[in-house]
């Protein structure tokens, strides 16, 4: 595209929104200018509506294909004034419960002062025929987010993207600017999640010094988040941590280090020193690690211990009503639990988990005790209950989880509402994360028990710490390892490969009339097309259709030939195509249709869902749902996640994706009846033992691998452990 000239201005009504991007804000418009004139002008806008006044600034260019053309790089906006636009910018459905019929009556009733009504008189809309009050109400409110939302971004636009000036407003409220022009970078926090960078920019541009103290503040948490959410670091060594905030503040590390000391002595940051080592932590993270160290204590100091013949006479009863001969280990397992008030149980797959589990409600219920179970999923839990008989619940569900505005995510069960069971049984605590093991220890009551089920060997969670390998290392809790595999286990090639991988031996991958099959593909482009052929065509020839949506398809990484997003790309167009009977919608680059895999990829504890007609909130990262309707009309999308139906606002479309693959690390806690693994070559971090012995322990019925022979076997040989810095094995042991 040619410019030509000068930068110019162009101020006129937008008359139309001819295309616009989502991910980006490139958008087409068509303005009227004061001679009503039509001129494309095509930019960077967010939330640009019919009937609005703008002012461009920019330069003439020339399209090959659509000619001339206003292209701007800033611009200015502001409500019509006359009647005209009001009635156009009412008419665009741009506030909610408004369309041309009633933004007809409304203009017709109130002329030039209908903005002023709308906003400070909203009960005055009741007067016209077909406008409730709650009708009112509900036009009032969008019309004011509408409002609120242009001024956050007027003042942020050269800084971010419409769906974050969307969630900052939703944060701040009206208030938003000047919060943020006191201190940019309170968008870094965990509510906002709006990128460091982006932050900075604005105190840039507000002329914040660059060794101002609330920037390296931020520039510090910002280096300690990263790292916690990509890493699972709860903390840094100091010197790591003042390197890399020297590198993204480009300010000396001496000027950090100053302000550090500060920081520490303030409360704003902790130090904690281990193996002759000091580390750097938020505020929260030594709270939590201490929450953690201190109740571990209190419940291993307060649990009643049964004496050993007690305790052989509850396991033999057990034993006939069960109609069960425990193994060794099994045995061990349940004399541990009866001597300790926290025991952690751990062991492969098919080495008898879960009737231990079954004994100890059995045991505990004899003794007149109460059970509770739980998982860290939904789907966790659901295996669980399926497995014992039992009901299990969410750990989120169990304590209750509820949302303040202004103390973020609180559990209504903790110190002062303990739960009421004696016994919490936590099963695939491999999943757990530091936050959420503080929650649950908080909520067991004086003399309670905590059980702790969950495989080592796996991959840790995906939030921040290593909780079940820390506890393990302290040597200070009791611990049964199960390593025997059952008579039953040991006929299935998913249970003795998932073992052979974990001691360092190759998977069997030549029986082909078992559970675990490979299908050799030596070049990577024909992976995903042998994938889709399995899913589409050979496994619903052999064991009917229904089989298509028993298979997960779960990928070491989200890149390459065949990375999860070229899966997705590749697995939507064949299993759920275009088609005129099915909506829509775009957004962020990917486009989600009626009938779509999906899944949550961020933790949202506000969200609503409803289950047989009770409501409840709170979607969390590794969800997967089924896109049941797409409302255009409404902006909004319906999702079913197991039983619950959630709501989404297309301007929370960012927090879902396509979910007909996904990473192994995203699968952890999850168990399919089918999974499809791709082999090929990925960086080392993700070739390792454990990521393929953890995509493995994911199937219940079938493995398939499918790609290039020599992969399990590098897997299998690069034993690399994902090394995660935390400070609470130490701190466990300072109180022991």
């Amino acid at each position: 595209m040619a410019q030509d000239g000068k930068a110019e201005k162009l101020s006129g009504r937008i008359e139309g929104v001819v295309y616009h991007n989502e991910s980006n804000d490139y958008t087409v418009l068509e303005i009227a200018d004061k001679d009503d004139n039509l001129i494309t002008a095509v930019g960077i806008i967010p939330f640009a509506f019919e009937g609005e006044n703008v002012v461009l600034t920019g330069h003439w260019a020339y399209h090959k294909e659509f000619g001339k053309q206003f292209a701007f790089d800033s611009f200015e906006k502001t409500l019509p004034e006359e009647v005209e636009g009001i009635l156009q910018y009412l008419s665009s459905r741009t506030v909610k419960g408004v369309g041309p019929v009633t933004a007809l009556k409304i203009v017709n009733r109130f002329g030039t002062d209908t903005f002023d009504i709308i906003e400070n008189h909203p009960e005055w809309l009741a007067d016209i025929p077909g406008i409730t009050l709650k009708k009112a109400a509900t036009i009032s409110e969008s019309f004011r987010e509408q409002t609120g939302i242009r001024g956050v971004m007027m003042f942020c636009r050269d800084f971010m993207g419409t769906g974050e000036i969307t969630k900052v407003y939703k944060r701040l409220g009206a208030g938003a600017v000047g919060i943020i022009k006191a201190n940019p970078y309170i968008l870094c926090e965990e509510d906002y999640g709006i990128a460091f960078d982006k932050a900075d920019a604005i105190a840039m541009s507000l002329g914040i010094a660059g060794d101002d103290e609330h920037r390296i503040l931020s520039g510090i948490k910002y280096i300690l988040s990263y790292n916690a959410h990509t890493n699972g670091h709860t903390c840094l060594p100091t010197e790591k941590l003042l390197s890399a905030t020297a590198q993204i503040l480009a300010i000396p590390e001496q000027r950090i280090y100053e302000a550090l000391l500060r920081f520490i002595e303030d409360g704003e940051l902790s130090e904690y020193k281990q193996d002759g080592t000091a580390f750097i932590m938020s505020r929260q993270v030594d709270d939590d690690e201490d929450t953690v160290a201190r109740h571990l204590h209190r419940l291993a100091n307060e649990a009643v211990s049964y004496r050993t013949d007690d305790a052989a006479s509850l396991i033999e009863k057990v034993e006939v009503s069960l109609g069960i001969d425990f193994a060794v280990l099994q045995r061990k397992a349940l004399y541990c639990s009866l001597e300790n008030g926290v025991m952690i149980l751990t062991g492969g797959p098919g080495t008898g988990k879960t009737t231990v589990i079954k004994a100890l409600i059995s045991i505990y219920k004899s003794l007149g005790v109460k059970c509770v179970l739980a998982a860290p999923t939904g789907r966790a839990a659901k295996r669980m209950s399926e497995a014992t008989g039992v009901e299990a619940k969410t750990v989120h569900r169990m304590l209750e989880m509820e949302r303040s505005p202004s103390d973020g995510v609180l559990f209504a069960r903790n110190e002062k509402d303990p739960l009421s069971e004696g016994v919490v049984i936590v099963d695939e605590c491999s999943m757990l994360d530091l936050s959420l093991t503080a929650a649950l220890l908080r909520a067991i009551k004086r003399g309670g028990r905590l059980i702790l089920i969950g495989d080592s060997d796996q991959l840790p969670s995906v939030g921040a710490g290593n909780i079940l390998a820390d506890l393990i290392a302290t040597g200070r809790i009791g611990t049964v390892r199960l390593t025997e595999i059952f008579r039953q286990s040991k006929e299935s090639l998913i249970i003795t490969n998932a073992h052979r991988i974990n001691k360092g031996e190759r998977p069997v991958l030549n029986i082909t009339n078992n559970d675990f099959f490979f299908v050799r593909r030596e070049r990577e482009s024909e992976i995903t097309d042998t994938i889709a052929e399995l899913i589409v065509e050979r496994l619903p020839k052999t064991y009917g259709r229904s089989i298509r949506d028993r298979i997960q398809v779960i990928s070491p990484s989200r890149k390459g030939a065949a990375g999860v997003e070229n899966l997705n790309a590749t697995l939507q167009e064949r299993l759920n195509p275009e088609s005129k009977f099915k909506r829509e919608k775009a957004s962020h680059g990917t486009v989600f249709r009626e009938g779509d895999k999906v899944m949550q990829i961020v933790n949202d504890y506000e969200i609503e869902w409803e289950r047989n007609g009770a409501r409840g909130v709170g979607l969390f990262n590794g969800d997967i749902g089924e896109i049941r309707t797409i409302d255009l009309k409404n902006e909004k999308m319906l999702v079913l996640f197991d039983d619950r139906l959630a709501e989404y606002s297309f301007d929370m479309l960012d927090e879902l994706e396509l979910a007909y693959a996904i990473t192994i690390h995203k699968s952890q806690g999850s168990e399919y009846p089918v999974i499809i693994v791709p082999m090929y070559s990925c960086p080392p971090m993700l070739m390792t033992r454990n990521l393929l012995y953890t995509a493995v322990t994911r199937a219940r019925s079938m493995v398939i691998l499918v790609g290039r022979s020599d992969i399990p076997a590098r897997m299998v040989e690069n034993n690399r452990e994902i090394l995660r810095y935390t400070t609470l094995t130490s701190k466990i042991r300072d109180y022991y």
